[in-house]
């Protein structure tokens, strides 16, 4: 059938399996927004405020449903307001496609209104990019886009279409979407010989990251602990891939993580890292870090090889094929003096906030958003002190229910994610966990919630300042606190409601749990402001450049 180039997009993105796509119109992608409306009862369009929310939704969707993100944008500042959305997928590996517009090809490289080079802008954040400059192309560039996004580790890829191509008729004939295979095929003789290191091992610990979550891998991933009695720790990115009451959950590692786990990976002979890329918040002094043991390192990425850690061993494999083919290699065993050990320094070694109910501190406000929305909920963060404490105390049970900025480390990605997370989940109840800093950033997207009456639940920690900063500013810089301090008047219950949603303001846990009740029950946006102390500080830490044993624990 002939199509234009609009309508080829609509096809092929209906073809791929999308539903539906975030986006913002502009003059270069006209054609593609009246292709949206004559096919509004084939895929659904969700018009965010600004293009960065809709690229943080595009991402929140994709993290919290496992399927490819799609945002669109015109040309010029549009496209470019999706560079740091964008990056922040690129950098957390999520499947995103990118689709932006461009000027017309006969205007391209003249300065035409609203032209820019967003291939070679986004070159550097992007697992590939196309500029297609004939219709008879398009179709296929953008399976191939949907493919590059999903094979071998995850990411951004991005279209930019001039607008005559949008316009432009030719022959189009829909394909069967193309499955992914992601496994790798893996020699035996490298399973035998990395399962007799972990089958020798006295003292093992299995340390992953958001790799296992890409591949679909906790149920594997916790059959070969049990098997063989291997502790795990993890990085923010995995949160949630084990219950929190699982006795070979060492919890969160990295500079903000737990001392025993730590403490355990120091002292490990053996360190199996599954899906994680050893960075600087986790390995923080490469010369320290798990001095004593053999390092195996299985990545789906070959570049993450030997790239900020020498390993011993390694793998090119995603999570799942890795765990599922290793298992029949793993002997049955029990380590019963490491266990014990590693209880001793849960006990002795594991910060333990203190309580109030006359004031909020922060950690009890993340408990109680984990007890009253339940184990099914969505957290979406921010980037800052209350990422650190959510993902400490989020209690999550399962992958995908912690998005977070973890590699760039995005201040504004949270209301954006919780955005799309609903729009993916729309059965469970999405919770955005930001501090004032932060929501000042996106709170524009508080109009997106109302418009499409989306039932997120927003719990600001304000403590008026820039914490986290505020923080290295205490302990690092002799308390000279500089342009740390948010002296702004925002009255957050007010600003809610002349966007047209509910707001509360909460100083006591009794306060909060019944608001925080109010607005889950609520059908629409809420907005919660939670007032905590400045001085609060997000604990242990482990210094830049330091090791576990530099550990800052009051």
């Amino acid at each position: 059938m002939k199509c234009n180039g609009s309508q080829i997009l609509i096809e092929v993105l209906i073809e791929q399996g999308v539903d539906t796509v975030f986006g913002y119109p502009g003059g270069a992608v006209l054609n593609i927004y009246d292709a949206l409306y004559l096919n509004s009862d084939r895929i659904r369009h969700v018009l965010t405020a600004h293009e960065q929310g809709a690229s943080h939704a595009a991402d929140g969707y994709a993290r919290a449903t496992g399927k490819t993100g799609v945002v669109i944008a015109t040309s010029g500042p549009g496209a470019t307001n999706l560079v740091t959305g964008i990056a922040t997928a690129y950098m957390d590996s999520v499947p995103m496609v990118a689709i932006t517009g461009n000027v017309g090809t006969s205007l391209i490289g003249k300065d035409s209104f609203q032209e820019v080079y967003i291939a070679g802008i986004t070159m550097p954040i992007t697992k590939h990019n196309f500029v297609v400059r004939h219709v008879e192309e398009l179709a296929d560039v953008l399976r191939d886009a949907f493919r590059i996004a999903n094979t071998g580790r995850p990411g951004p890829v991005l279209v930019d279409i001039p607008k005559d191509v949008t316009a432009a008729v030719c022959e189009f004939q829909n394909k069967p979407r193309l499955e992914i295979d992601q496994s790798f095929d893996l020699r035996e003789s490298d399973l035998k010989r990395i399962a007799e290191v972990i089958n020798q091992a006295e003292r093992p610990v299995i340390y992953f990251g958001g790799g296992v979550v890409c591949s679909g891998a906790a149920d594997d991933l916790r059959r070969l602990m049990k098997k063989a009695e291997i502790p795990a720790t993890w990085t923010m990115m995995a949160a949630g891939t084990l219950p929190p009451d699982d006795p070979l959950n060492l919890g969160m590692i990295g500079m903000h993580g737990k001392v025993s786990a730590g403490r355990a990976v120091d002292r490990s002979d053996v360190l199996l890292s599954i899906g994680a890329r050893f960075s600087d918040r986790v390995a923080t002094d490469t010369n320290r870090f798990a001095p004593d043991a053999r390092i195996i390192h299985v990545d789906i990425d070959a570049a993450e090889i030997n790239k900020n850690i020498l390993t011993d061993d390694s793998l090119v494999s995603d999570a799942k094929t890795f765990l599922r083919e290793i298992l029949p290699y793993i002997h049955e065993a029990r380590h019963a003096e490491w266990m014990t050990k590693i209880t001793d320094w849960r006990q002795r070694l594991d910060y333990r906030p203190k309580d109030s109910e006359t004031r909020l501190r922060p950690e009890r406000v993340i408990k109680i958003i984990s007890e009253v929305a339940g184990p099914e909920a969505i957290f979406a963060t921010d980037v800052g002190q209350h990422q650190m404490w959510a993902a400490q105390y989020c209690g999550r049970i399962k992958p995908r229910q912690f998005l977070t900025s973890g590699g760039l480390g995005t201040m504004g990605y949270g209301y954006g994610a919780a955005i799309g997370a609903k729009f993916g989940c729309p059965d469970k109840p999405v919770v955005h966990i930001t501090g004032d800093g932060s929501f000042h950033m996106n709170l524009n997207e508080l109009c997106t919630t109302v418009t499409y009456e989306v039932p997120v639940v927003t719990v600001i920690m304000n403590n008026s300042v820039l914490g986290m900063v505020r923080q290295w500013q205490t302990i690092f810089y002799g308390q000279r606190y500089s342009h740390t301090t948010l002296d702004r008047k925002t009255n957050y219950v007010k600003l809610a409601e002349a966007f047209g949603a509910q707001g509360f303001r909460c100083t006591t846990p009794a306060e909060f749990k019944a608001a925080l009740s109010a607005a889950l029950s609520h059908k629409g946006p809420t907005i919660i402001d939670c007032v905590i102390d400045r001085d609060e500080r997000v604990l242990p830490m482990i210094p830049p450049n330091g090791s576990i044993d530099d550990i800052i624990a009051d």
